[in-house]
């Protein structure tokens, strides 16, 4: 596997990104709505143009801009979810933003038609859309995004695309007969167990013993498993040392389509209200029902993805992954002519790469200190503190967690 270089992460302070003045070990972003829907619905979001100096904040760039012949040059399929889910989505698309209007670039995102129902037909025709649009190189997060990826990339190998949270892809999907792997496809993904480990570890030193997990996907998304197997972890670590023993709830149920619902805030409600004093929210938009049942509880949330911190003042801290400065390594990588150094390629980022941590600038944490959450950050980097990522092993024994995992 490759790794990024130095270069990562002096475009991350060349750029500036707001998110990583929260010194998360190299993460990511934050903020706000829209969605749509239709047959390959572009969902309205041209655009692009010059930049008169760098940008570090995504919100001051428009969402919606537009070109004079209708060509953009970056597109981005949206994964499930509303592109402005203050978390994957949206932290994928901020990277496209700073990148485009930091070097002038044209760029639209696309909503697959069908919305949390979408096929991978319906991917297809978006991915279709972006490229009869102009699309050079297009961005596509969620590991969803394989099989219409694989299709639109075979069929067009003048474009290149950016697969978030996703891994190298062959001609077919068949192990009998794969075909080549596709060299117009650079895989991206993330040692989210790291982030998790840390957010689990922080959380049970600072006091919390009842803690809740729960999960978008339906516990299918790999992302959202490493996640949830490191907060497992993490927490278990701590309570060792500490001597104290924790229970945690952990579940994957009202979370398939990673959007909020009535039903994953009563359960959070009757979680909260039961006990749980902290849940992780690792969904997308899963976190406005979580948050929201945290408040009305007197109860508290770690945030997935990016900084949360804004979003709700129930949130302690964020379990957060380098989705802008991936996005914008690899778009460099495009329109620099160096597609060849991360080309049929699957890049894994973790605490070595400085791309994933907590938030130390907004995190609310007054006994877990900046300095332990270093000392710790840096064993994870040298190997000296070892994290599982075969979220497989989940259901084992554990020596200070007791876990109960919930359909």
């Amino acid at each position: 596997m490759k790794k990024l270089t130095a270069m990562l992460l002096a475009m991350a302070m060349a750029l500036s990104l707001a998110a990583c003045n929260s010194n998360p070990g190299g993460a990511s972003s934050e903020p706000p709505a829209n969605s749509q829907s239709g047959d390959a619905d572009p969902a309205n979001t041209p655009g692009g143009g010059e930049s008169s100096g760098p940008v570090s904040d995504p919100n001051a760039i428009d969402d919606n801009p537009s070109t004079a012949d209708g060509k953009y040059e970056i597109a981005m399929i949206t994964d499930v979810g509303d592109l402005k889910d203050k978390s994957f989505n949206e932290g994928t698309w901020n990277g496209v933003k700073l990148y485009a209007a930091n070097n002038g670039k044209t760029y639209k995102y696309y909503r697959p038609a069908n919305g949390n129902e979408a096929t991978d037909d319906d991917r297809y025709n978006a991915y279709v859309a972006a490229i009869e649009a102009g699309a050079k190189v297009i961005v596509a997060p969620g590991f969803l995004q394989a099989g219409a990826m694989r299709k639109a990339a075979a069929e067009h190998p003048e474009v290149n695309f950016v697969f978030i949270d996703g891994f190298p892809l062959t001609e077919r999907d068949s192990q009998d007969d794969p075909g080549d792997v596709l060299a117009n496809v650079a895989g991206i993904a993330f040692q989210e167990e790291q982030c998790g480990y840390l957010a689990g570890y922080a959380v049970v030193k600072e006091g919390f013993t009842k803690l809740g997990f729960s999960g978008g996907g339906g516990g299918d998304n790999p992302a959202c498993c490493r996640y949830g197997y490191g907060y497992v972890q993490g927490a278990n670590a701590a309570a060792a040392e500490m001597g104290v023993n924790v229970e945690m709830r952990y579940s994957w149920a009202y979370g398939s389509n990673y959007s909020p619902s009535p039903d994953l805030q009563s359960m959070m409600q009757g979680w909260y209200s039961g006990g749980t004093e902290i849940v992780f929210a690792c969904g997308g938009g899963m976190f406005s029902s979580i948050s929201a049942a945290a408040a009305a509880n007197d109860g508290y949330v770690v945030g997935v993805d990016v900084d949360q911190s804004s979003q709700s003042d129930t949130v302690i801290t964020s379990a957060m992954k380098g989705l802008e400065q991936s996005v914008n390594f690899a778009l460099d990588k495009q329109f620099t002519g160096n597609w060849a150094d991360i080309s049929g390629t699957g890049t894994s980022l973790g605490a070595k790469d400085d791309a994933v941590g907590l938030p130390t600038a907004t995190w609310s944490m007054t006994k877990f200190t900046v300095a332990e959450y270093e000392t710790l950050l840096a064993g994870i980097k040298d190997g000296s503190v070892s994290v599982d990522a075969d979220y497989a092993n989940l259901e084992q024994s554990y020596s200070n967690l007791t876990l109960s995992v919930e359909s």
